[in-house]
């Protein structure tokens, strides 16, 4: 019997596309970009590169056999360059990738009593566990959700998020124009809404009809109080869900906003384990859960979709800034759902980087189609590596 190839190599790459209009959109009163490449919304008061920035991870077999992954590098990349290169890639070295799960979990219990339940250190976890999945499929040659229990869904319904024009007027033309194309979903952002939140879905339901489904992204600007309020003038405009009304950490407030809205309420884009998820699962906080594939990695994503199932809560995945791989591995852990409507579709970084990967995964007429292979059917193509960036560099 042939000895299963086990892990010899792990190494991760910061990648740094420019872009000519940052994400969310133009650059808005009083924003600007600093001297390390950042800018402040003062929408919601986050910052973001002002470039496409992640992290990649590649896992090498013993035999020569390469898993690719993915994860959120778009502040401080060297932060999760650095534990990937020096905790949980040699610690990786050796294991069996078929252990992928039991993996995940002893890389997080190493620094548990240290307190690193979240933040920069389960990005680099989930950027490994989405590699070693990778690798896991290519192995045995299979794709990634058939490992996952088995597949639900050949193509996935897409909402578009974000309408990055200038004024109200354009983003309107611009979601006609995906009307056009078969997409009937989608989402704005308030964080950019300069002309009224609410005169936004105003407008936006006015100009593209009843049947079109409309979100928005609160993006934690609003108290508890405050996000009722403003949901309420929100409600006549018939939202298919609304997002992120109020500060992550505030689990009070975001159950009593779930308590006191009739609008479905969605949450979790933050979250990177079942045991942030958990306590706001239990006060019935949203009816909506959305993990985001950069911050769990295909375990811990597993993991918080079956416990929303039990729940009786809806998953819509979240999928934001990268060149395409943890929107595969999110795209297979989403396939194998039973409780999945639609998947998120950035498409102002997914379209313009896809031509950065070898994939057949794409998004048209409404819907993803999955990537093809074994593994995640995704690799980084020969030219993104002109945008790795030394570690350490600006």
């Amino acid at each position: 019997m042939n000895k299963f190839p086990k892990i010899a190599r792990v190494e991760s790459f910061i990648v740094s596309i420019p872009r000519d209009t940052p994400y969310l959109g133009p650059l808005g009163p009083g924003e600007f970009i600093n001297s390390r490449g950042y800018l402040i919304r003062k929408g919601n008061r986050s910052i973001y590169p002002d470039s496409d920035m992640s992290v990649l991870v590649k896992v090498t077999a013993e035999d020569g056999t390469v898993g690719w992954g993915e994860t959120y590098g778009i502040v401080a990349p060297d932060a999760v360059t650095s534990i990937i290169d020096d905790v949980l890639g040699p610690v990786s070295i050796g294991r069996d990738p078929r252990d992928v799960m039991v993996i995940q979990e002893d890389l997080y219990d190493m620094m548990r009593v240290r307190g690193f339940f979240g933040g920069f250190y389960m990005d680099a976890i989930a950027g490994v566990d989405i590699a070693i999945w990778d690798l896991f499929g290519k192995l045995v040659g299979q794709p990634v959700v058939k490992l996952l229990g088995g597949q639900r869904m050949e193509s996935i319904p897409a909402y578009v998020s974000g309408l990055p024009a200038a004024t109200l007027e354009a983003r309107l033309e611009m979601a006609r124009g995906f009307c056009a194309r078969g997409f009937d979903a989608f989402k704005y952002a308030a964080a950019v809404s300069h002309e009224g939140i609410v005169n936004e879905m105003r407008v936006l339901r006015d100009g593209l009809g009843p049947k079109v489904k409309l979100m928005v992204d609160l993006h934690w600007k609003f108290t508890a109080q405050e996000a009722v309020q403003l949901i309420g003038q929100l409600e006549p405009f018939n939202p298919y869900f609304v997002e992120a009304p109020c500060q992550p950490e505030d689990i009070e407030g975001q159950a009593h906003v779930g308590a006191n809205i009739r609008v479905p309420l969605a949450l979790g884009e933050e979250w990177r384990t079942v045991y942030e998820v958990r306590p706001r699962m239990e006060r019935r906080a949203m009816s909506i859960i959305q993990p985001e594939m950069g911050h769990t990695g295909i375990s811990q994503f597993m993991q918080i979709a079956r416990m929303a199932n039990a729940f009786h809560v809806k998953v819509i995945p979240h999928a934001s800034i990268g060149i395409g791989i943890f929107q595969a591995a999110s795209l297979h852990a989403t396939a194998a759902l039973a409780n999945c409507p639609m998947h998120e579709y950035q498409h102002s970084v997914f379209d313009r980087n896809l031509r950065y990967v070898k994939t057949t995964m794409r998004c048209t007429e409404g819907a993803f189609v999955l990537p093809e292979g074994p593994g995640l059917g995704i690799e980084p193509h020969d030219d993104v590596w002109q945008f790795v960036r030394a570690k350490g560099a600006v």
